[in-house]
């Protein structure tokens, strides 16, 4: 399958199932965007989903990699249960 390659964009390696695009804001470069939940869910796959929780929260998140770092999307029924 064809892609847009994007010079600098950062993805990450496992989590491609949670991948929903390509977010952009007005002068700054464009990052990755995935869907938070579904890479947790991802990584629950080899670990306790609370386990995944923390790990996701201290190493995906909390992991600055530079002006392009991916964003991780709350969707709004996760915040709501809609």
């Amino acid at each position: 399958m064809g892609g847009v390659m994007i010079e600098g964009l950062i993805t990450y390696y496992g989590f491609e199932e949670a991948f929903l695009g390509i977010g952009e804001q007005f002068s700054k470069p464009p990052i990755a965007v995935y869907d938070r939940e579904k890479c947790i869910e991802l990584l629950a796959r080899d670990m306790e989903y609370e386990e995944a929780e923390e790990y996701f929260e201290h190493n995906v998140i909390g992991g600055w990699v530079g002006e392009q770092t991916p964003m991780f999307l709350t969707r709004g029924d996760d915040l709501y249960g809609v």
